[in-house]
């Protein structure tokens, strides 16, 4: 049975929303529930730095949700700056290859390193939970099983040395299988029974997600949508206590 701080860890809440006074309002309520917020390119592009300042001032971690994709160089000079902002996770794409996760790495640990820190979590994003199998195969012309693309794609953040990948709840299993429990994998598409599924396709409970060995849930709409997001972390909470 998992305690309150075990589901705290796992907690990544994402603060998607559309302004400055709504982000602030969830960490405000959340931080007691949450483990790490997750900033992405929506909240970022506008008030990158007045979220994530806001965010430590409250003592709370962020996930610099990014997703990185470049030649591995600027890769590299994109996670040195992003360690030095403070993030205690970010992400970079599997598809941009092998040298280019390395550098990410690299650059991750110089900065460490510099700032005398430990280093952040850093995850590969194999497939979006947007792309089903027709979308794979019909519009992106990769003519690959899903899944075991996924697990492909894990490997290869395995061998350049990340922390772990960002992979939907159906290919958690086969994950741990090949690289290993201690090899971290974060779910998104988490939907609790009583969510809409929205835009997402491959998805699942936090209940079965975290059965099937995940080390991190991201919750988004379920919670931030909700008209009393504080309830609905403590259905999430009490879901999760029957683990």
């Amino acid at each position: 049975m998992l305690n309150d701080e075990q589901i705290k860890e796992k907690i990544c809440l994402a603060l998607d929303v559309e302004t400055l006074d709504k982000a602030k309002e969830l960490v405000d309520k959340l931080t007691p529930y949450v483990g790490t917020f997750k900033v992405g390119l929506q909240l970022y592009c506008m008030y990158g730095n007045e979220i994530i300042d806001y965010i430590k001032e409250k003592n709370g971690n962020f996930f610099l949700d990014v997703k990185l994709m470049d030649i591995p160089n600027t890769v590299k000079k994109a996670s040195e700056s992003i360690v030095s902002r403070g993030a205690n996770f970010f992400n970079v794409h599997c598809l941009g290859g092998l040298e280019m996760m390395r550098q990410s790495v690299e650059g991750a640990k110089i900065a460490s390193e510099k700032l005398g820190k430990k280093q952040p979590i850093i995850l590969g994003v194999t497939m979006l939970t947007s792309i089903s199998q027709e979308v794979l195969n019909d519009e992106l012309e990769i003519n690959k099983n899903v899944s075991n693309y996924v697990i492909h794609l894990a490997k290869l953040a395995k061998e350049a040395g990340l922390t772990g990948v960002v992979a939907s709840p159906l290919e958690v299993e086969n994950i741990k299988n090949a690289c290993g429990k201690d090899f971290k994998v974060l779910c998104p598409g988490i939907r609790p029974k009583w969510s809409e599924k929205n835009d997402q396709k491959r998805i699942a409970t936090p209940y079965d997600t975290v059965k099937k060995g995940a080390d991190y849930l991201v919750i988004g709409r379920a919670v931030t949508s909700n008209e009393n997001p504080v309830e609905a972390m403590k259905k999430i909470y009490d879901e999760l206590r029957e683990i």
